[in-house]
């Protein structure tokens, strides 16, 4: 018998509780043992009702947060790392070189051209700025982004344009793992169409994924399967 191989990310017994320090401290309990298993070319969607955890274990995957108990490994090359016990600046590599993060909001610096900014995490592993500058070019194009746009400050684009930049920076890097928080919800028809064909083309290629997709075409056309969120009492 083949083995199944080993998941590219591992959650186990996550939990997680806000202290709302501005309420009388007041405890509020997100995560309660909460456990993923995701490997090579699966999507898992994380569904629940607005507060039920979902973004919150999002962040947490992606290092954002820290967790009350629990552990997150992911496999980083040939080796296995638990990234709750990480330092700052191994988080950091770790990210740049395994973890992809799509949020539904691009970090805007005025004066900076959209298509440097989409560059920057690829330039960052290693990659020669002309050669990032042609395989983002061939994505914003795959996006639908009207070139006029590439060399403005996405300042003043519109959200689903702003969306499309963000999409591009992330899909620049070969990431293993790619977390996935409402990637087409600025998004018109076709260009949802066109973001869930190249996530399709990364499954199909071994990227595992996690993803919150609150559109129900979205998340049936990508997820293999669903992990369910409810808040859960202290």
């Amino acid at each position: 018998m083949i083995a199944s191989p080993a998941p590219l990310l591992r959650a186990t017994g996550v939990a997680k509780t806000f202290t709302l320090h501005l309420q009388g401290g007041t405890r509020l309990a997100v995560l309660h043992d909460v456990s993923l298993e995701l490997r090579a070319g699966e999507c898992v969607a994380l569904a629940g009702v607005s507060g039920s955890g979902k973004s919150t274990f999002m962040r947490a995957l992606y290092g954002n947060y820290g967790i009350d108990a629990g552990s997150i490994v992911v496999r980083d090359g040939d080796r296995d790392v638990d990234l709750t016990g990480l330092e700052p600046h191994e988080l950091t590599a770790l990210r740049a070189r395994t973890v992809g993060y799509v949020s539904q909001f691009l970090r805007v610096i005025p004066r900076i051209p959209a298509l440097e900014i989409a560059t920057e995490p690829l330039v960052a592993t290693g990659v020669e700025a002309a050669l990032a500058r042609t395989i983002v070019s061939a994505l914003f194009t795959r996006l639908a982004l009207p070139q006029r746009l590439w060399q403005l400050s996405p300042t003043t684009f519109s959200g689903g344009e702003k969306q499309r930049v963000n999409l591009a920076r992330t899909l620049a890097v070969a990431y293993p793992v790619l977390l996935l928080d409402e990637p087409t919800s600025a998004l018109d028809a076709d260009s949802r169409e066109r973001v869930i064909g190249l996530l399709l083309e990364r499954k199909k290629a071994g990227v595992a994924m996690v993803g919150i997709f609150h559109d129900d075409e979205v998340r049936r056309r990508l997820a293999d399967r669903c992990v369910s969120f409810g808040l859960k009492p202290e």
